[in-house]
């Protein structure tokens, strides 16, 4: 028997019309609280699963996944996905949605029940990226958690809320770099991979996506270990913007002047508000602190 001229796709995504269905199914009314916002659209999806450059190698961590838009369109690329989803009624759909769009892909689907925040390493094996449509409420504290639990994930493609998107990949200098740019570009090179406009959510949003790319650092000069020396040094820094670092980090040091001995010894002008700073200089003066003095290991 002849195989049809236009066989069905292995995998079908969602669109306006099945995304209805499976909230009227589930009477789902999606909540500002949640952070939840659909996308509906098939080209969208295809959009951000090409920006994210996912392979046949990948296993992919998906938060947030929702009704499924974004999941269906990653089980057809990548070799595995998990995803983490903290509605209930929404997780425990998910495999009968993929069961009904894309029966071949259903066991390489492994769905968590829980708050992102809460995800432990050992939950997850070894993803190799992060792709999804963040919560716009909690999206830069779950990015960061998981780009600090799963040191394997190398790539990272996720939408966010447009004004979050442009802090992330802000440079040193700009109005807008502060806290969030510092503390992803530590896990890699950052940089806006498109907009995303509000059509193609239900609810459609009052607010414009943005989506950002972040490919991880193979040959930095740093390792995670540094983090938890580093971190605070941003927090401080950028507590009071207005501060030179000399004044900002007073506190963290103990005094202005052992804060200006550190800068000094880590080649870092006293007088510089820490929005001139990059990742690297960070690095530097925690680095400088914890070998010139113990008590400034964190």
């Amino acid at each position: 028997m002849n195989a049809p001229d236009n066989p069905a796709p292995a995998v079908e995504l969602l669109g306006p019309a099945e995304i209805r269905q499976l909230a009227d199914k589930l009477g789902v009314t999606p909540t500002k609280k949640l952070g939840q916002n659909f996308v509906h659209d098939p080209n969208t999806v295809r959009r951000i699963i090409g920006a994210a450059d996912i392979g046949a190698e990948d296993h992919v961590v998906e938060i947030g996944p929702g009704l499924g838009s974004l999941t269906l369109g990653l089980l057809e690329a990548a070799h595995k996905v998990t995803v983490v989803e903290i509605d209930e009624r929404l997780a425990g759909e998910l495999p009968r949605t993929v069961a009904w769009r894309a029966p071949a892909a259903a066991d390489r689907l492994t769905v968590i029940t829980q708050d992102a925040l809460q995800t432990r390493p050992e939950q997850i094996e070894a993803p190799t990226a992060l792709v999804a449509n963040l919560p716009y409420n909690v999206s830069v504290p779950v990015l960061l958690h998981f780009l600090a639990i799963f040191p394997t994930i190398t790539r990272v493609l996720v939408m966010v809320q447009a004004e979050v998107a442009d802090r992330l990949a802000a440079e040193p200098g700009s109005k807008i770099y502060g806290v969030p740019s510092v503390k992803a570009s530590f896990y890699g090179d950052v940089r806006r991979a498109g907009s995303i406009g509000r059509h193609v959510f239900w609810p459609e949003p009052n607010i414009e996506s943005g989506l950002v790319r972040i490919d991880r650092h193979r040959d930095a000069e740093w390792n995670l270990g540094d983090r938890d020396r580093v971190f605070p040094l941003v927090d401080a820094a950028f507590a009071q913007r207005r501060k030179t670092l000399r004044a900002a980090l007073a506190g963290h040091y103990g005094s202005a002047q052992a804060a200006e001995e550190a800068l000094t010894a880590a080649g870092i002008d006293p007088k510089l508000r820490g929005e001139k700073l990059g990742v690297a200089d960070f690095v530097r003066l925690a680095t400088v602190s914890a070998d010139s003095a113990p008590e400034y290991r964190r």
